[in-house]
């Protein structure tokens, strides 16, 4: 089984894309409601893929990522972009906090 870590504040963005992963039946998928606490999954769950939010509370998203790359416990887990913020740049500076 494939595990994903989707690092998500809003309940309703975790309910719908949850739901939408896990009907394949090949996706466990766990949930980390603020950067804070989706920097520290990964040391212990060591998921296959990270869906990371990039405006949060605590951490935001380019900072976990920047974390998660930074520690090499971490560094080789992919890392995925989500935002609902289509700003020029965004892409950017995504990709330089480490997300693929």
């Amino acid at each position: 089984m494939i595990k994903v870590l989707y690092v998500e504040d809003n309940d309703d963005n975790v309910y719908m894309l949850k739901m939408r992963l896990e009907l394949t039946d090949e996706l466990e998928v766990l949930v980390a409601e603020d950067g804070e606490k989706g920097c520290a999954m990964p040391v212990t769950e060591l998921p296959d893929l990270v869906l990371m939010d990039l405006e949060m509370p605590v951490v935001n998203g380019w900072e976990a990522a920047h974390r998660l790359k930074s520690n090499p416990a971490t560094r080789h887990i992919p890392i995925i972009a989500l935002s609902a913020h289509a700003l020029a740049g965004e892409r950017e500076k995504a990709l330089a906090a480490g997300c693929e």
